[in-house]
C-alpha cells in the first residue's frame, strides 16, 4: 500500500547521500584549509582517498547528485496527491512517510547548492 511512498523516501535518502558526496569533494576541504586544518586534511585525504577522486571528477560527482535529485524530486511530486489508506496507524504511516522523504529532500537540495556554491561559485569569485 505504501510502496511508493517507501519508494521516493528511499529516493530522497539517495539524493541525500549523493549531495553528501558533493559536500565531501568540495566544501570540507574548502573549511578544512580556511580552518588552518591543512595537515588534518592531509591526514584525512591519506585516510580516505576517493576523496582526490572525488575533486577531480566534481563535475560528474554534480550531475550525478542533481539527477537523483530531480528523480526523487519528480517521484515525490507525483506522489503528493496519492491517498493515503483508510487504517488509521496506515494513514499516519503514510502521513510520516511523507513528511520525512520530503524533510530528505530538502537537506539533499540544500546539501547540493551548498556544494555547489563552494565547487563552482566561490572560486570564480577569487576570494
Amino acid at each position: 500500500m505504501n510502496a511508493p511512498l517507501t519508494r521516493n523516501a528511499w529516493l530522497a535518502f539517495t539524493a541525500l547521500l549523493a549531495s553528501t558526496g558533493t559536500l565531501l569533494c568540495c566544501v570540507l576541504p574548502a573549511v578544512m584549509v580556511a580552518l588552518g586544518a591543512g595537515a588534518a586534511l592531509a591526514g584525512l585525504v591519506g585516510a580516505v582517498p576517493q576523496l582526490v577522486w572525488m575533486s577531480e571528477h566534481k563535475g560528474l560527482v554534480f550531475g550525478i547528485a542533481g539527477a537523483l535529485l530531480a528523480m526523487a524530486g519528480i517521484a515525490m511530486w507525483r506522489a503528493r496527491s496519492m491517498p493515503c489508506p483508510t487504517d488509521p496507524a496506515l494513514a499516519r504511516a503514510c502521513t510520516r512517510l511523507r513528511s520525512l522523504s520530503w524533510v530528505l529532500y530538502i537537506g539533499a537540495s540544500l546539501a547540493f547548492v551548498l556544494g555547489a556554491t563552494f565547487a563552482f561559485v566561490l572560486p570564480r569569485l577569487n576570494l
